[in-house]
């Protein structure tokens, strides 16, 4: 495909997230089905455009002056890209393919921009406007400058497996792809985010992934995991166990010792998590499905540690899925935090006195973490906050470097809070809660 026809096809599938409220994930799925003809560069490139035009869509259209999936498009590839006027010109007027000619307000905003200086703080976050006051009190005024920093591609990061393998040797497996450690967690390694047009690093394609020497886990996810502590030979449930990421963490910090249990109220995420686990070396699990009734009897009041990577708005992803932050709703918040208090309060049941409850989200907003805490806090009397940040230093798989952000990474309360702009990872908020004895 030239130039033309793949900003066409980007402009096409930012108008069909916008008009029919697609995913983008699904929208880019159909326009390939549909041009068989694009190859693997070209579905990189409209796939890049289009992410990149969605993270920064506020002020991408501030800049430019206009707004619309025309104008997103043309201005990503003018501030993003660093494409020179007469190259986005000879694309977009290209006979045939191209989108149309630019307009003169087209060129007019695309030579001469408005600043971001007078811009107010949900346009230079880019944000929708009615999350202003909940992000404000989550960040005050550094709202827009993390925000910014949830608007960059994120980097491709990994867990080294030690039920397989050590660190140098998948880092000489992968280093042919730009693969690096990551720092902050001694397993962890990272391929830097792609430039514009080109695709992530092929991590999974390499034999070491089917070998099970590493999984494709964000850093903030990898850390948050470890806030389970010193778990090996212990009795562990993750009670939101969904895909299994966070699952097979916890395994490798068991080391098969002890006795993990997965389990999901939705019974298809639950789907890979045994598959996974096998292609990981893991042999002290147990799925328990929730299409039996009896999945979690007998283990009320067993369990050291139970962990709840509880559903959420999903704010702290919204660099490797920003259509969500524009999808997302007052309503969804709301439900959302319902959704939280019942998982809480019944993973709650199961863990045993003197054990722990950790309780993580992806998600920036104190409404689905603090606040949830502090009502669960009141209703379980039984439980008492504890230290996020000595549970991940007892893991012993936080490295010196990652500790010493960490220390400046707690809350007031003793929680732990990460975001791409203070630790360079996915937006994570990590509780953990002891049961009294």
């Amino acid at each position: 495909m030239r130039d033309g026809g793949r900003l066409a096809a980007a402009i096409e599938v930012l108008e069909a997230i916008d008009e029919h409220h697609k995913p983008a994930r699904l929208a880019l799925k159909a326009w390939g089905e549909a041009s068989r003809h694009a190859g693997a560069k070209d579905r990189a490139w409209v796939s890049g455009l289009v992410l990149d035009g969605l993270r920064r869509r506020r002020s991408l259209e501030w800049r430019i002056g206009q707004t619309g999936p025309r104008p997103v498009a043309l201005a990503a590839l003018r501030y993003d890209w660093d494409w020179p006027l007469e190259r986005i010109a000879e694309a977009a007027g290209e006979a045939a393919h191209g989108p149309g000619a630019l307009s003169d307000d087209e060129v007019s905003g695309l030579t001469a921009p408005r600043g971001l200086g007078d811009a107010e703080p949900d346009v230079r976050g880019d944000y929708p406007d009615w999350l202003e006051p909940h992000l404000d009190r989550a960040f005050g005024e550094a709202r827009s400058a993390e925000l910014a920093a949830l608007s960059h591609r994120a980097s491709v990061d990994l867990r080294v497996n030690s039920l397989k393998t050590d660190v140098a040797r998948a880092l000489k497996a992968l280093e042919q792809l730009g693969v690096a450690p990551a720092g902050l967690m001694s397993a962890a390694l990272r391929a830097p985010a792609p430039a514009a047009s080109d695709r992530a690093a092929p991590v999974e394609a390499a034999p070491e992934f089917e070998k099970g020497w590493f999984e494709v886990q964000d850093l903030g996810s990898q850390i948050a995991a470890a806030a389970a502590g010193e778990i090996k030979g212990r009795q562990v449930l993750d009670f939101c166990a969904g895909g299994g990421g966070k699952t097979l963490a916890l395994a490798a910090a068991m080391g098969n010792s002890g006795q993990l249990y997965a389990y999901d109220a939705d019974a298809r995420r639950l789907t890979d998590t045994l598959r996974r686990s096998q292609r990981a070396g893991v042999r002290n699990l147990q799925v328990r499905s929730p299409l039996r009734n009896d999945s979690l009897v007998g283990l009320e009041g067993r369990m050291d540690v139970v962990f709840v990577d509880a559903p959420c708005t999903g704010s702290g992803t919204w660099r490797r899925h920003p259509d969500a932050k524009w999808r997302l709703r007052p309503a969804q918040l709301e439900r959302r935090q319902v959704e939280q208090d019942e998982v809480l309060s019944g993973a709650s049941a199961y863990v045993k006195p003197g054990g722990r409850l950790v309780y993580v989200t992806c998600s920036l907003l104190m409404e689905e973490n603090e606040d949830r805490v502090a009502a669960f806090l009141t209703t379980h009397p039984d439980f008492a906050a504890a230290n996020a940040f000595a549970q991940v230093a007892a893991s012993g798989v936080a490295s010196a470097d990652g500790l010493a952000l960490l220390t400046d990474r707690q809350t007031p309360d003793g929680y732990l809070r990460l975001t791409p702009a203070t630790a360079g990872t996915d937006g994570f908020f990590v509780a953990v809660l002891e049961r009294g004895i």
